[in-house]
């Protein structure tokens, strides 16, 4: 979608997180991105200026709070509390990837739980509702005390495999370890295909496939994409359990090294991701294959913005944000 959207209520603006997203996500809701500026001192100090007025408007700001990962956050806090002493009416934060989500509990003792300190950090900066993507779990939610709205990218990637001709009885979609069955299944009940799981020690050296996945193609799934070696250790047992040949997709590709080599020596035909991290091609795999969730974003934030339903944008069968 590259219609204008004629509303001078709403207002979109970017941070530096991942600027081409913005961009993309701006151009699918139908704005142009609001005039800010970010600057940062000598001694690491941000200071924000937003350009045009924002008084009584809806505003929209998006950061995806990829590497660097507390710089982007702070961005967005002095963002936050600039656009409330500005007099805007809402502030909606965007956060197309959503940083220490993974810390959302006490594993160990006397461990934070930083998860729900970042939510109380953006509500007390003055957020007034929160849309993301793929949260590591969806508990998350419960920790902020503003409306958020988790969207899910497995109908994007349904999406992508179908074009490849990859469902039916003869795929099999595998989740590299135990913790991430819902969102396996998911996949797999789009492709109407059969669900496998890889059960890996925390060493990601052994391990065991539960399921049959022999002479089968196998789509492995998991919501990031970190240094890789979940996948290569899963693809590595898939193979050994004598499956075809072996895909992957992923929500978040954050890609942190050594990915590029270990993803690039593993055996898995196609890595697919979102554009949700934004990271240097210098650290993408050749098999690497990018998916923009922006179009996603973008209508969810229309749906908000004119209080419409968000459930349509859980289906498969919905195709206007793709």
């Amino acid at each position: 979608m590259s219609n204008t959207y004629d509303d001078e209520t709403v207002k979109i603006f970017s941070l530096n997180g991942n600027l081409p997203l913005a961009e993309k996500i701006a151009n699918a809701f139908g704005k142009k991105l609001g005039k800010s500026v970010v600057k940062t001192f000598a001694d690491g100090e941000i200071s924000i200026n937003i350009e045009e007025s924002v008084r009584g408007v809806h505003t929209y700001i998006i950061q995806a709070t990829n590497e660097p990962v507390n710089n982007s956050y702070m961005e967005l806090l002095i963002m936050i509390d600039a656009m409330n002493r500005a007099s805007a009416k809402t502030v909606n934060v965007v956060l197309p990837y959503y940083a220490y989500a993974r810390q959302d509990r006490t594993a160990r003792p006397h461990e934070p739980i930083s998860a729900k300190l970042i939510a109380n950090m953006l509500v007390k900066a003055g957020a007034t509702r929160v849309l993301t993507l793929d949260l590591h779990t969806v508990q998350v939610q419960g920790f902020f005390d503003i409306p958020v709205d988790n969207l899910f990218t497995m109908p994007l990637f349904a999406h992508y495999y179908k074009e490849k001709g990859l469902e039916g009885d003869e795929c099999v979609v595998v989740s590299p370890k135990n913790s991430g069955v819902q969102r396996t299944r998911s996949l797999a009940e789009y492709l109407n295909a059969t669900l496998a799981i890889v059960d890996q020690d925390e060493s990601l050296e052994k391990g065991y496939v539960i399921g049959e996945v022999k002479g089968k193609t196998c789509i492995l799934v998991d919501d990031m994409l970190n240094t890789g070696k979940t996948f290569s250790t899963a693809s590595r047992l898939l193979m050994e359990a004598g499956a075809k040949e072996v895909y992957a997709c992923a929500s978040h590709g954050l890609l942190s090294p050594p990915a590029k080599e270990v993803l690039e020596a593993a055996q898995i035909v196609d890595i697919c991701v979102t554009d949700s991290c934004l990271t240097d091609e210098s650290r993408h795999p050749k098999n690497l294959t990018y998916i923009s969730c922006s179009s996603l974003i973008g209508e969810a934030m229309k749906r908000i913005h004119e209080n419409t339903p968000m459930s349509p944008l859980f289906k498969l069968e919905e195709k206007s944000y793709l």
